[in-house]
């Protein structure tokens, strides 16, 4: 089937860049600083261009790479700033496609969340880049990656931990985690005075004081004034969504249908919407789905390195699909296996917080909620409106749901009588919990 298929063409992937790794290392390395090649993880802001040029103040020859994971970016203006400050080679792959299939999507059949809350867009989107910043490294023949993350963030990890599993003897260089770059620079302002001495632009109007991450999932918004926990959300920061307060009077309803776990459809009747390309569903749902004011999450989340952070997101596609799928799935899926099924959410999702995408655990725990999925097909009617997504009705031919047999009006094939023998069954243990007790208090 396709899933299998999909997963044999990973592995080969896999093997043939360990391959090409393995004949790399032993024929094309050199002990000479000078050629030491890396590859950076570079945004174009003050910390990773920063970056750059000490990375190439130590000798090392830098490829730029930026991912394109949807993002809003101006990209062009990236690669000259790159080039500019003496990066060898600037490379934007386009991962779009890749990011909703093949991350997004299982997410969506996992029903993922993190602490029951966060719907893990930054978590998702960290092993596809860290894939492609291997496949970059293996390209171009470096024996480097680096990254401008810092010591006290899941990002590290997760960039790592993906880099290892991928490319075993890769070396990875963590400036924020050195201490002759972090002594160096200890805040901002020794950030600002060296990129003006090295010529590095910088913005006209001062950043908001809160940091961003973006993707075609969601955006996150974290530090600055919102380490306070109890600090509001400033207006005007969020980007994604409109405030609920401020959003249509008019809900909108449509309709998702599904397959195998995945979306497969959206239709929006009074828009005359219909969209069956992935990318096209997902960009949609964000689109209708942040008008309406819906995926808006402030929390304080356990960071798997051990301390608590506060992070606010907007996720209004992921929002909808997955209230549409919970829906869908406990339509088709027998009471058991779906209780089996959510356990491996909750594992799926921890995994993919800590970064262990790559892991046999993970790939494992993919392979059996993909497998779970296989009747879980219909169609979801929903409705949007002010920060709300409202279940209207479902529908499927594979639906484990029978009308007449849970009819309050017909019996059915089902005998009353028998649910008496069920009860008493049923109560056997509690009734001997009960004995015990009133042995104890005697």
């Amino acid at each position: 089937n396709s899933e299998r298929a999909h997963c044999i063409a990973s592995l080969l992937w896999i093997t043939c860049c360990r391959q090409v790794i393995y004949h790399w290392n032993n024929c094309t390395m050199s002990g000479d600083n000078s050629h030491k090649k890396v590859v950076l993880a570079y945004s174009g802001g003050l910390d990773t261009s920063t970056i750059l040029v000490w990375l190439i103040e130590q000798g090392y020859q830098v490829v730029a790479y930026l991912a394109n994971i949807g993002q809003e970016e101006d990209f062009e203006a990236v690669e000259k700033k790159a080039l500019k400050h003496g990066a060898i080679k600037m490379i934007i792959p386009d991962l779009r496609r890749e990011f909703v299939e093949d991350f997004i999507w299982p997410a969506i059949m996992a029903n993922a969340t993190y602490e029951d809350r966060y719907l893990l867009g930054t978590s998702l989107a960290r092993p596809l880049i860290a894939k492609a910043m291997i496949q970059v490294a293996v390209d171009e023949n470096a024996h480097y990656v680096s990254h401008g993350a810092t010591g006290k963030g899941n990002d590290q990890i997760r960039f790592e931990l993906g880099a290892y599993a991928l490319h075993p003897s890769i070396e990875v260089i963590s400036p924020w985690r050195l201490p002759e770059f972090y002594k160096r620079f200890p805040g901002r302002g020794e950030l600002f005075t060296y990129a003006e001495e090295h010529g590095i632009s910088l913005p006209v109007t001062p950043k908001t004081p809160w940091s961003m991450d973006a993707n075609m999932m969601h955006i996150s918004y974290e530090s600055g004034v919102l380490e306070d926990p109890d600090h509001h959300a400033p207006p005007g920061l969020h980007q994604m969504t409109t405030d609920p307060e401020n959003a249509p009077d008019k809900a909108d309803v449509i309709e998702i249908e599904f397959k195998k776990g995945v979306p497969v459809r959206v239709t929006n009747t009074a828009e005359s919407v219909n969209k069956t390309d992935p990318m096209d569903i997902f960009t949609y749902l964000n689109t209708i789905g942040g008008r309406h004011g819906i995926g808006r999450v402030d929390l304080v989340e356990n960071r798997f390195i051990g301390m608590k952070s506060r992070g606010i997101y907007e996720t209004p596609g992921g929002t909808i699909l997955q209230a549409a799928h919970v829906d869908i799935e406990v339509f088709t899926l027998d009471r058991e296996l779906r209780r089996i099924k959510r356990n491996l959410d909750l594992q799926f999702g921890d995994q993919v917080y800590k970064g262990f995408w790559f892991s046999p655990e993970c790939e494992f725990t993919r392979f059996c909620i993909t497998k779970s999925q296989e009747h879980v097909e219909g169609v979801v009617s929903l409705k949007l409106y002010k920060g709300g997504v409202y279940v209207l009705g479902r529908r499927s031919d594979l639906s484990l749901y029978n009308k007449d047999l849970v009819s309050m009006n017909v019996q059915g094939d089902y005998e009353p009588t028998d649910a008496g023998g069920f009860i008493k069954v049923n109560a056997l243990r509690l009734r001997e919990y009960a004995r015990l007790r009133q042995k104890l208090e005697k």
